[in-house]
């Protein structure tokens, strides 16, 4: 007798006898396994096309310009692959072994403009009514790098406003990143924190689709909410983050 097809999701391996949520730690320790096996082999698939315009040359065959184009969209395509490895490790591993401890908020925000590299054509405003909140400082990198990356990535000018607050309303911070750019249509909303969700080709804004599924993943994981508000006149958008505090 042939057996059942196994669906390896959390909830229906019908050989499991594990509650849900071992099932699905098991499902993103899968993930990120594959994940980090796989960049060894998309690193070297970086560097192949390079060695073989190299090794062509020193042959003394010339190197047209279409095969130079074709190298050049290769390597795009796979630093695209890899920028996605590298964001589905980090959803994976939201929430795992979490080290929770004070952390300044506005060194964390400072942080991670110093690793995105904001262009300096745009401005960017920082206010915070609290001083630090109690979370895994690698969650709140992750997050601000998210939403402050996507901000400038989507905007639709060369110089733009990117506004980052946060204040304490009882035990949860709020956080809202806000930009001036060409904001999203409100029946996408929802729909953009879905995991590899882009609302535009990957050739004309590249990005793994994951950012904001990150930042909801985190949200979740501190008892919280993320939600999306539209400008006013059509421009704009608002991120609304929500977490609450959590008892180490």
């Amino acid at each position: 007798m042939t057996p059942p097809l196994l669906n390896l999701t959390p909830h229906t391996d019908p050989y499991s006898t594990a509650p849900p949520q071992n099932a699905a730690v098991d499902t993103q320790e899968f993930i990120y396994l594959l994940s980090h096996d796989l960049r060894s082999s998309i690193r070297a698939l970086l560097e192949l096309p390079e060695w073989i315009a190299e090794d062509l040359e020193e042959s003394g065959l010339e190197v047209s310009a279409l095969v130079l184009d074709s190298i050049s969209l290769m390597k795009r395509h796979t630093q695209r692959l890899d920028r996605m490895l590298i964001d589905l490790l980090h959803y994976s591993r939201v929430g795992e072994g979490r080290n929770v401890q004070k952390v300044n908020l506005r060194d964390a925000c400072d942080a991670a403009l110093e690793e995105l590299g904001l262009p300096s054509e745009f401005r960017f405003n920082q206010q915070f009514n609290c001083h630090s909140f109690s979370i895994c400082e690698q969650d709140l990198h992750a997050l601000f790098t998210a939403l402050i990356g996507n901000a400038v990535k989507h905007h639709d000018q060369l110089s733009g406003i990117v506004e980052v607050l946060g204040r304490m309303e009882g035990t949860t911070l709020v956080l809202t990143i806000s930009d001036d750019g060409p904001g999203i249509q409100p029946e996408f909303h929802d729909r953009v924190f879905r995991p590899m969700t882009t609302l535009r080709a990957r050739d004309d804004v590249e990005g793994s689709g994951l950012g904001l599924a990150i930042v909801q993943k985190i949200a979740r994981c501190y008892e919280g909410s993320a939600r999306i508000f539209s400008g006013q006149k059509g421009r704009g958008t608002t991120v609304e983050v929500r977490l609450q505090t959590v008892t180490k």
